[in-house]
């Protein structure tokens, strides 16, 4: 028996990086087979275009665009915003295709409230000077994961809980303190300025929910976090924003998925099955 979905207003998730070591695809997978969203907002760093040189695409990975394009054709509108991971895919912002369409960000009336969705990674200045530099942090934060995996293998063996090696460096690192602090800030103060009354980031792998206030009014300041240590979303329902955290969700967790084994598929390859599977909902 299937069990019942949760209808959802609005859903907003980030920072799968599909194509990537540290990507949770069945856990997303799980939650998302619970949920039936009017609107499913991708906001930036789903597929990770950085990493597909190492020709790494599990099927597990490309069950997730199987079944957003699933949701497309039972209804659900899906925007694809755009970061700098899949930065690709900027140069088609403003493509549509029925409910489905891409663009850098978008602004939503939400019962007589303006919420502000963009992924964030227009604030980061490594972006935009140093993108090699930037490519080379990638790729040691993906080798972190894989050393993370390996260590929680070796502490579930003996009986302790995950640990999250990234998130131990951020909190002991007062640059990456001030990083965030930086990042939430000015999110916020540009939301104040011009008047909007939430505003939704990704990027940085932090989910939050917070009230920033400054001289200038105030704003309440989100963000979705990632599917790679986190596990987090960001839902609209009953005129209310909440932070979704799978970790806490008893109902996703149990959720069966299909473990096929994995398989190495070139970029053309990817990309013909995904552009496949969108012109099947056309």
């Amino acid at each position: 028996m299937k069990e019942k979905k949760r209808p959802v207003e609005v859903v907003v998730i980030s920072d799968v990086h599909l194509g990537t070591y540290g990507c949770h695809a069945e856990d997303l997978l799980r939650y998302l087979k619970t949920i039936q969203p009017k609107k499913l907002i991708l906001n930036g760093d789903i597929i990770d275009i950085w990493q597909f040189s190492k020709r790494y695409w599990p099927a597990s990975h490309m069950q997730i665009v199987k079944h957003i394009t699933g949701l497309l054709s039972k209804g659900t509108e899906v925007v694809y915003i755009t970061g700098n991971h899949d930065e690709m895919l900027r140069k088609f912002v403003g493509f549509n295709l029925g409910a489905f369409s891409i663009e850098n960000k978008v602004v939503l009336d939400l019962d007589g409230q303006k919420t502000w969705i963009f992924h964030g990674d227009v604030f980061d200045v490594t972006m935009k000077h140093s993108k090699w530099l930037a490519k080379l942090g990638a790729i040691g934060y993906d080798t972190l994961i894989l050393l993370n995996t390996f260590v929680n293998f070796i502490s579930k063996l003996v009986g302790k809980g995950k640990i999250s090696l990234s998130k131990k460096i951020k909190d002991g690192v007062k640059s990456a303190i001030k990083f965030i602090n930086d990042f939430e800030q000015t999110a916020a103060d540009i939301a104040i300025s011009n008047q909007y009354d939430f505003v939704v980031c990704g990027h940085i792998h932090h989910p939050q929910m917070r009230k920033v206030k400054s001289e200038k009014g105030q704003v309440m300041y989100l963000n979705s976090g990632d599917w790679v240590e986190n596990l987090t979303a960001l839902e609209y329902n009953n005129k209310s924003w909440r932070l979704y955290n799978f970790t806490e969700d008893p109902v996703a967790m149990s959720i069966k998925v299909n473990k096929k084994s994995k398989r190495a598929m070139n970029t053309d390859d990817i990309f013909r099955d995904m552009v496949n599977e969108f012109l099947i909902v056309k």
